[in-house]
């Protein structure tokens, strides 16, 4: 008799189970890509470290940073009606000590700086007094021998604008407000250099339009009762010159105001203290304070 057992009682074979191996994923350095392209530098970082160039053309006249300092300043000649030299950011794509012109009568573009591959570049020129070129705009050669040693590939920034500027410190005060970035678009073949930052720039508030239009004062000011208040006490030109532009961007009532960058030495060291001087500044200082601006009274 064949004898019948439950299956319950049964007891199945054993299986031991496999450890499952998941291959890694590979690692970046693995799969051999490229490194991330570096960001592009804007206005502000070569006003800080570099060197930025504003041209004005109401005013016909050309203003020159290096690391946030003025280098020099000099009259120019832009576009005539019909010709207007455009407004924007713009980089240096090529220079050529010696170049002539492939579009006007093979003119000739003595210390040539190209601003655009469609013919738009500074070179030393005519001055007649007001503007005379087909877009370029013109220097007078000395100057134009200097700014073509001083200038270089990647760290230069042109911004030509609207805006009608006599002062020195308001084109400084205006290129510490554009924060456009400056492409080298040499690197595409028959791009136009992009200028984003034309709008941005004619947007300046009503105080610094006033002060871009003011003679220039030598040194500080002290009018009838003027105070001297310090907000920063930076390590370069630049980086005072960057606060500022902060500064005014948040308070525009700030502008119109008498600004001073003032190089010392404490404890061996370089500073460059950013000082306003004005009426009634120790009172603005307190303002500035308890809306967590940094700022003492100097004198």
């Amino acid at each position: 008799m064949t004898a019948w057992f439950p299956l319950a009682s049964m007891s199945a074979p054993r299986i031991e189970a496999q450890p499952v191996l998941l291959e890694a994923a590979p690692v970046a350095a693995e799969l051999d890509l490229p490194p991330p392209a570096p960001p592009v530098p804007t206005v502000q970082d070569m006003m800080a470290d570099g060197v930025v160039i504003v041209v004005s053309k109401p005013s016909q006249r050309m203003f020159v940073f290096r690391d946030g300092e003025l280098w020099k300043e000099s009259p120019v000649s832009t576009g005539k009606k019909g010709h207007t030299t455009p407004s924007g950011v713009f980089a240096i794509l090529q220079k050529r000590v010696k170049h002539r012109s492939n579009i006007y009568s093979n003119a000739p573009m003595p210390f040539m700086q190209r601003l655009t591959w469609s013919g738009i570049a500074l070179h030393a020129g005519h001055l007649p007094g007001y503007p005379a070129s087909h877009g370029c705009i013109r220097l007078p050669r000395a100057f134009a021998a200097s700014l073509y040693q001083l200038t270089k590939f990647g760290s230069t920034a042109v911004i030509v604008t609207d805006a009608p500027l006599i002062r020195s410190s308001a084109a400084a005060t205006l290129a510490g407000l554009v924060d456009s970035p400056v492409p080298d678009d040499g690197t595409l073949p028959g791009a136009e250099p992009v200028r984003l930052a034309a709008a941005a720039m004619e947007r300046m508030p009503s105080a610094l339009a006033a002060q871009a239009a003011a003679p220039e004062r030598a040194g500080p000011v002290r009018r009838g009762g003027g105070q001297t208040i310090q907000l920063a006490a930076a390590t370069s030109p630049g980086e005072a010159t960057a606060h500022w532009s902060r500064l005014v961007r948040a308070r525009p009532d700030l502008a119109g105001l008498d600004r001073t960058i003032e190089p010392a030495t404490v404890n061996s060291k370089r500073y460059y203290r950013l000082r306003v001087t004005a009426p009634g500044a120790h009172a603005l200082c307190g303002t500035l304070k308890r809306s967590g601006i940094d700022c003492f009274a100097v004198s």
